[in-house]
């Protein structure tokens, strides 16, 4: 607990000690990937079921707090619950229709990446509910006194403009953290890892596996579900490619896998080694080669080959196992 609250202070001064726009930005991309990356974790780090389309879950819950505002003037601040509300329950929808049947394993990956693509569909097909592929814009407000009211900080006091949405996200990612901490440490939690590490034998000792899982997936849609209602609250914009592309799975896929699965500082780790690496790639070799873009893709691309290949327990167990040896103490996180 110490540890994270050095972490959550370090984060919540970083804006004022960086004093630079570009490496915020940096920051709440890093954060929200995090969210996402937090999400995952539950249903793939600590229950095993490893998902390729969480991307359903994001779009879910940014179409629903888009809309809300777009077609009924509902305001972002009730929508917002809604939006967690309606997701976790798109969650347990799709979590019994897979689990109901036995699906687990690379069909249960693969049926999520259905859903995800079903939803994308369906984003385009009904343009007179979801404006479909041109997308929901909503009305930027440029009144000072309403940016709260509003969730939009564009034009507000010059710290809220340029660091409120900072804050904002920063705010998700410790909650998703700590509602992941506390799972892990109650009866919910331990039954969770014992279906990820033997989920036959886990039944035999009179766990319901299909229970426990339905709840995992619906924690992990309403944790998904806030980062789209942070990403439309920032960019004011949603569309179906967007929402339901590959890229927010790959994101939440990856974070935690390199951080740590099964950790809950692992996606916050993971998420700072992607965009870490990936910077460093850009304003390395991606400058030095000039006109030949991507080489530092491929960079950043076999340097997490290696990370997979080498650190199966990710960061946080490269972490546990160096203070292990330097203190003799537990490093867990």
């Amino acid at each position: 607990m110490a540890g994270w609250l050095i972490i959550a202070l370090a984060l919540a001064l970083a804006p004022l000690a960086l004093g630079s726009g570009r490496w915020v930005e940096f920051l709440e991309l890093t954060l929200f990937v995090a969210v996402l990356g937090q999400g995952w974790n539950v249903l793939g780090g600590y229950g095993g079921q490893y998902s390729f389309g969480n991307a359903v879950f994001f779009g879910t819950g940014a179409y629903v707090q888009a809309l809300l505002q777009y077609r009924f003037g509902i305001s972002p601040w009730i929508s917002l619950w809604f939006a967690i509300a309606g997701t976790a329950a798109v969650g347990a929808a799709i979590g019994w229709l897979s689990f109901r049947y036995g699906l687990r394993g690379s069909y249960f990956a693969l049926i999520t990446l259905a859903f995800a693509e079903a939803f994308h569909v369906l984003a385009r097909s009904f343009p007179s509910i979801t404006e479909g592929g041109r997308g929901v814009q909503l009305a930027l407000n440029q009144d000072p006194d309403r940016a709260l009211a509003t969730f939009q900080f564009n034009f507000a006091g010059s710290f809220l403009a340029e660091n409120g949405f900072y804050y904002t996200i920063l705010a998700v990612f410790l909650a998703s953290a700590f509602a992941t901490w506390r799972m892990e440490r109650t009866r919910f939690g331990a039954q969770l890892i014992a279906v990820r590490e033997n989920e036959d034998a886990a039944q035999a000792l009179g766990i319901d596996a299909f229970r426990v899982k339905l709840g995992a997936i619906s924690i992990s849609a309403a944790i998904t579900a806030a980062a789209g209602v942070y990403y439309v609250q920032k960019y004011l914009f949603i569309e179906p490619g967007i929402a339901f592309g590959t890229s927010k799975s790959v994101e939440a896929l990856f974070a935690p896998i390199i951080g740590g699965l099964g950790t809950v500082v692992g996606p916050l780790l993971g998420s700072f080694f992607i965009h870490g690496v990936g910077e460093a790639a850009k304003a390395t070799i991606g400058q030095a080669l000039g006109d030949r873009p991507g080489v530092d893709l491929i960079l950043f691309g076999t340097i997490l080959i290696l990370v997979l290949a080498f650190l199966p327990r990710g960061l946080a167990g490269l972490w546990a196992a160096l203070w292990r040896r330097l203190t003799g103490g537990d490093g867990n996180a």
